[in-house]
This record gives C-alpha cells, structure tokens and sequence, in this order.
C-alpha cells in the first residue's frame, strides 16, 4: 500500500508539472485522427466492460462498508473511476508524445520485453474480467455458453485489430450505443429530470474528498488503483499515436475532464436506479451486456494492436491465419491464467510502478538533454 500511495503522489504531481511547464507543447502522433474519432477512441479504449457490470455492485458494497461512510457510494464510485485517476494517462500520453521518440527507451530490449508482456497481460485481464462477471449478468448462459461467449469476443477483437477503419467506427458506434444505454437505464429507473441532475450535482463532494482517492482507502481501492496504474502506459503509447497537434493543457483537460462527464452521468443514473430499488430486468440485462461487449472488443482490439506492432507481430508479417491463432490463442491462455493461478492484476501493477521508476531515473540522467 505504501508503494502505491508514493506511487500516485509521484505520477500526479509530474503530470501537473509537466503541464504547467510546457502548456503550449503540441502533441502529434504518427497517425494523426479528427478530434471526435481521437475522443471516442480515447474514452473507449481507456475503459474496459468493468464501467459496465461493476457499479451496482459497488454501491451496495460502499453503502454497507465502513471504510465508505465519508461520503455517498456514487461519489465512491466516481473517485475510483473519474477525476484525477485520469492523470495517469495524461502523463504517459505527453511522454510518448515529446520524450519517447527522442530517447528510445521503450526500443531497448529489456524495457520492451517487459512492457510489452504488462500489455499482453492486461490485455487478457479485461477478457477474463468478461468470463468473471457474465454469468451475474446473464445466469442462463451456463457453463459452455460463456466460455464460447469469451471465445468469439477474443477472436471478434483480434479480426477487428487487423485494420484501424474499424476501430475508429468502433469507438464512434460503441460511445454512441453507451449514451443510449444511459438513457435506457435513466427511463427504467423512473426517476425524473430534477432527481437525475440531484445525483450529478452531489458529484461536487468528489473534490473536497480528493485526498481520500489519492491513496489506497482499502485493498479493494488498493485493487482499482493497481489496475489505473497497469493500463496507464500502454494506453498513454496508444493514445499518443493519434494526437492530432493539440497542445499540452487542451490534451490534459480533454483526458481529465470529457471521460469523466459520460461516466458521471452513468453513474447517476445507476445510482437512482440503486436508490429507487429497481431491478435490473432480463432485457436490460442483454443490452447492458451489449454494450460491455463492445467495450471488451475495444480495449482487447486497442491493446493487441498496440502489443503486435510493438514486437512484429503483425497481420502483414505473419498473415490473416496465423496473426488470429497467435494472438486469440495466447489471450485465452492468459484468461484461463487469470482464473485458475494466483495471477492478479495487482500484481501488474507492481511491475508497471518499477517501470516508472526506470524511465524517470533515465530521464533524471539525462535531464540536461531533455528538458
């Protein structure tokens, strides 16, 4: 916990020194997208199915908790999925952005191998976070279902990550079907207007909270925090190659600040869904669970893509054949890891924290050349 907490001071207070020593540093990937496409790929591709399956879970656990009482379990939720956590991905962004194509580091074969095996890692994470949770969601699937279920949404992900055109309409198509679903939820509830902005107004206690989400409140925050901290490079490389020129300050607000604006009206809506005890009936179900797919192919098309070209593992060195069995067998390997092994993303997490510490001892070596 100790590591952690020292952890996200460290990542948080550079990011805000970065962007307040270079404000005006303009960020341009190698394939550079409109700002709309850039958007939803950021939003859709920094999230994973858990947006989806994990809150109404949660708030039970946060209204009955003690370590939960200082505020109400929606501002709970946000604190742990909102906000500032998205600090991690603003500094990785402007590092592979400014820093990375000067120095190389992650070219070096060491800091390769191991950063690319985090990606991989993480990768089946989000797959098996799917296998984990999908019979809460649809308990009628049995055994053999959810497994062929996990199955073809591996091997959709791994077709949809031979081509970027579709993980550009992707991005648009599922951020576009997640607002439909915000809306679906909010009309079940039953709860009107008023009591909806209510719920996203009472989101204003989030910064007076700041501290209590900037370290571990528990294992179980210890749990999302060691998840943020996985994800944060590898999406901050995926996410730089399609910066289109916008300057550091603009980049750090838009990461920061329009993911979190779905996601806590999202969460209002759950929340009211929550507060009023409705159920989550069986057609809701499939269409929250719709929309977790899509999310799934997301990420898992994001991060394979972003691996594959990482270590040559292309669809044009290795073919259409071989690159699908590769990388749809070497996932599902993983997920049967994740569920039969002690393997933790916590675990990950640790190893993605001594990999910062790498790359700011290089850079403090040569801080003369770089900054």
């Amino acid at each position: 916990m100790t590591v952690l907490s020292v952890a996200m001071a460290i990542a948080l207070v550079t990011t805000l020194g970065v962007v307040a020593r270079w404000p005006h540093y303009r960020c341009v990937g190698d394939t550079p997208l409109p700002t709309l496409a850039f958007m939803a790929i950021l939003f859709t591709s920094g999230l994973d199915v858990g947006l989806i399956m994990f809150p109404l879970i949660d708030f039970e656990t946060y209204a009955a908790e003690a370590d939960y009482q200082f505020t109400s379990p929606l501002v709970v939720e946000f604190g742990f999925w909102g906000g500032l956590v998205w600090g991690f991905y603003v500094l990785t962004t402007l590092y592979f952005c400014a820093i990375e194509p000067r120095v190389r580091l992650f070219e070096r074969p060491a800091i390769k191998l191991v950063h690319n095996l985090i990606v991989i890692a993480t990768c089946a994470f989000t797959a098996y976070l799917f296998l984990a949770y999908l019979p809460s969601y649809l308990p009628g699937l049995g055994n053999s279902l959810t497994y062929l279920t996990v199955t073809f949404v591996v091997l959709l992900a791994v077709i949809s990550s031979t081509r970027l055109s579709v993980l550009k309409y992707l991005s648009v198509s599922s951020t576009l079907l997640f607002f439909a679903l915000i809306f679906v939820v909010w009309w079940i509830s039953g709860r009107d207007v008023s009591e909806l902005a209510s719920n996203v107004a009472s989101l204003g206690n989030y910064p007076k909270h700041l501290d209590q989400f900037l370290t571990p409140i528990n294992d179980y925050h210890g749990f999302y925090l060691s998840w943020w901290f996985a994800w944060s490079i590898m999406i901050g490389q995926f996410v730089a190659r399609f910066t289109n020129g916008i300057r550091a300050w603009k980049l750090a607000l838009a990461i920061v600040i329009i993911p979190s604006i779905p996601i806590a009206v999202w969460f209002s809506v759950l929340f009211g869904l929550f507060e009023s005890g409705g159920t989550v009936s069986s057609g809701l179900n499939w269409l929250m669970m719709a929309v977790g797919i899509l999310f799934v192919i997301n990420s898992l098309d994001s991060l394979t893509r972003l691996y594959a070209q990482n270590l040559g593992w292309t669809v044009e060195h290795l073919g259409h054949v071989v690159y699908t069995c590769l990388h749809t067998g070497l996932l599902l390997a993983l997920v049967v890891l994740y569920q039969f092994t002690p393997l933790k993303i916590e675990w990950i997490g640790v190893i993605v924290i001594a990999l910062y510490a790498a790359i700011y001892f290089f850079i403090f070596r040569r801080r003369h050349e770089l900054l």
